[in-house]
């Protein structure tokens, strides 16, 4: 009986608990509702407690009094101070002057509105972390970063420089020179990048200037501008070591219009430079005009053949040649300036003749006589035996090397009074006058002669304009018209006399007066066997000279009567020549020649009696 009254006891406990449960939390929402409603009361128009701007806590306030209070708590704006600087230049701004504006009024908004702006749960829960923990929050705040640049672009215009090469020019004898500068420019972006983040947290400070610096590559140029100024503190003076110390001296300012500053790598260090060196092209310019005067033509040494040991003997020793050496003076000349000389030698490159003084007949392959000719000119004055004895002077012992052409021309030089040629007469256009060298046709008409007999072609050869007698002449002194047409004539230097030497070994003339009334030339060499045949068809279509010709000389007395040209028939020959090479024809050539019929002239003075004519 007991135990149900205990039962019954516990059930009315538990359903009176149960009951309560119920009750509690009804009580518990009211009591909650009713703090809420008295929290939101009380906040109605004020700002929930635990909303903190930068610092200031505005829990309670009003918008008016929370923007008073952020007025003077956010002041950054007009009163913050930030330093731009670089290396010891410093640049202040206030952050309005940089385009940020701090907004008091709206900030306050913004803490106004926390746990107002959402839904109602999400409210309650911005309310409730404010309660508890606070809710911090930034101002409201506005950048213009184009003010910012703007103001960042100003100071770079102070800093920003161009990078420029250190120079080295010159200007007449000036050497001009111009220091590197080290190229700055700000990097205006990432200064920006530094500058946010104080005007985010609101802080004064300093922000360093990112600047970019590019070095020159050539920062200085003192060595070589001090070399520039040595070089051209004394004119430059060229020696021609083997000329009794002829020089020739050029100024600072010529030397310096003969220099070039140029840029080089120096490769030990890794940068650029400049080096002065001299203008090659200038030198060579200067070198060569220089260069016909200072060179020496080698000449062969000249030889007689001894009949007697079938040697040569030395007549004249070889002459070695010098050139000037452009490329290696320009290089000396470099090279000595730049290490302090003012007197430099030039360089000459040695010209060896082709025959030397110890050259032996082996060697040139001269061994025997190969032909000789003789010319006679029985009554020559002694103007004209004078020139035809200078003239082939000039020959005797002079070498002809295998396969060239020889001009006499070349080798017979000026025919000058000064050259010891007399005057004798020429023929000069359509008249024989007294000229300078008048016989020396006598030497080329003998050369002629030696190279047709002897086999050898003939590139040039010029008649005369009428027949010589000296030309037809036999060694008994009579005329033998088959030579007519074998004379060549050479005026120095628009008519020539041409032959080649066409063997294998080099040819020795040499030339022989005769008891002043010949002529006789040489030739030595090897033979090769070579055979002349001649034949001419003697003079053809002979034309008679004219009648004499009398004309007044006033320079001469009367009664006085002078012959100053010789009668002298025209006509055409042709000679004919076939070389034999053993039986076999090596080559065949001919030779014509046009005389003119030329007339006899005689000079008479003033009142003198004519001969009569004689009537045709």
């Amino acid at each position: 009986m007991k135990e149900k009254l205990t039962s019954k006891t516990e059930k009315k406990v538990l359903l009176q608990l149960f009951l309560a449960i119920p009750l509690s939390a009804a009580v518990f929402v009211m009591l909650l509702a009713m703090l809420l409603i008295g929290y939101e009361v009380v906040y109605a128009d004020r700002i929930y407690q635990g909303v903190v701007v930068h610092g200031q806590n505005l829990s309670g306030m009003t918008l008016d009094e929370a923007s008073q209070a952020l007025q003077t708590a956010l002041s950054y704006t007009y009163e913050g101070m930030l330093t731009f600087t670089y290396n010891d230049q410093t640049w202040e701004a206030k952050p309005i002057d940089l385009g940020f504006l701090v907004d008091p009024t709206f900030s306050a908004q913004e803490a106004y509105n926390t746990g107002r702006k959402g839904w109602l749960p999400q409210n309650l829960v911005e309310k409730g972390r404010a309660w508890f923990t606070g809710i911090h929050l930034s101002p409201v705040a506005y950048f213009d970063e184009r003010l910012a640049l703007t103001f960042i672009q100003s100071i770079a215009a102070e800093i920003d420089q161009p990078v420029q090469e250190a120079s080295l020019a010159l200007e007449n004898a000036e050497v001009v020179v111009k220091s590197g500068q080290v190229g700055l420019e700000v990097d205006v972006q990432t200064t920006l990048s530094l500058l946010k983040p104080y005007l985010e947290n609101l802080q004064n400070g300093e922000i360093p200037l990112v600047v970019q610096e590019t070095p020159p590559t050539i920062m200085e140029v003192g060595n070589q501008a001090e070399l520039a100024r040595e070089i051209l503190s004394e004119p430059l003076v060229l020696v021609d070591p083997a000329d009794g110390g002829s020089n020739w001296s050029i100024s600072p300012e010529e030397l310096a219009a003969m220099l070039a500053v140029r840029r080089v790598e120096e490769i030990d260090t890794g940068n650029d430079g400049y080096q002065i060196d001299v203008n090659t092209e200038a030198f060579s310019v200067f070198l060569n005009s220089l260069a016909p005067s200072l060179s020496i033509s080698s000449v062969n040494a000249r030889f007689i053949f001894n009949d007697d040991t079938r040697q040569l003997d030395l007549l004249e020793p070889a002459v070695i040649g010098r050139q000037l050496d452009i490329d290696t003076s320009t290089s000396i000349i470099n090279e000595r300036l730049k290490a302090g000389a003012h007197e430099i030698p030039l360089q000459f490159a040695v010209v060896n003749p082709a025959v030397t003084d110890d050259s032996t007949g082996e060697e040139l392959g001269i061994t025997e006589l190969v032909h000789q000719e003789t010319s006679y000119f029985y009554g020559s004055d002694a103007a004209r035996v004078q020139n035809i004895e200078t003239a082939s002077a000039q020959f005797h012992g002079l070498l002809i090397p295998p396969g060239t052409t020889f001009s006499m021309a070349d080798a017979l030089g000026n025919v000058s009074l000064e050259n010891g040629y007399a005057e004798a007469l020429i023929i000069y256009g359509d008249q024989t006058i007294q000229g300078v060298g008048g016989g020396v046709c006598q030497v080329s008409t003998t050369l002629f002669r030696a190279a047709f007999f002897a086999g050898f072609p003939i590139e040039e050869r010029h008649a005369h304009a009428y027949r010589v007698g000296y030309y037809e002449m036999r060694r008994d002194g009579t005329k033998d018209p088959n030579l007519a047409g074998l004379d060549a004539t050479v005026y120095v230097p628009i008519v020539d006399l041409k032959f080649t030497n066409d063997t294998e070994h080099w040819l020795l003339m040499e030339t022989y007066m005769g008891n002043y009334d010949s002529l006789t030339w040489k030739f030595y060499s090897t033979s090769d066997g070579r055979t002349v045949n001649w034949e001419t068809t003697g003079p053809t279509n002979v034309i008679p000279a004219p009648e004499p010709l009398y004309r007044e000389n006033p320079d001469l007395e009367t009664g006085e009567l002078e012959k100053v040209d010789y009668a002298a028939e025209g006509a055409e020959i042709t000679v004919t020549r076939t070389v034999y090479k053993g039986d076999s024809v090596y080559f065949s050539d001919s030779f014509y020649t046009k005389f003119q019929p030329w007339q006899e002239v005689w000079e008479y003075g003033p009142g003198t009696e004519l001969p009569e004519q004689e009537d045709e």
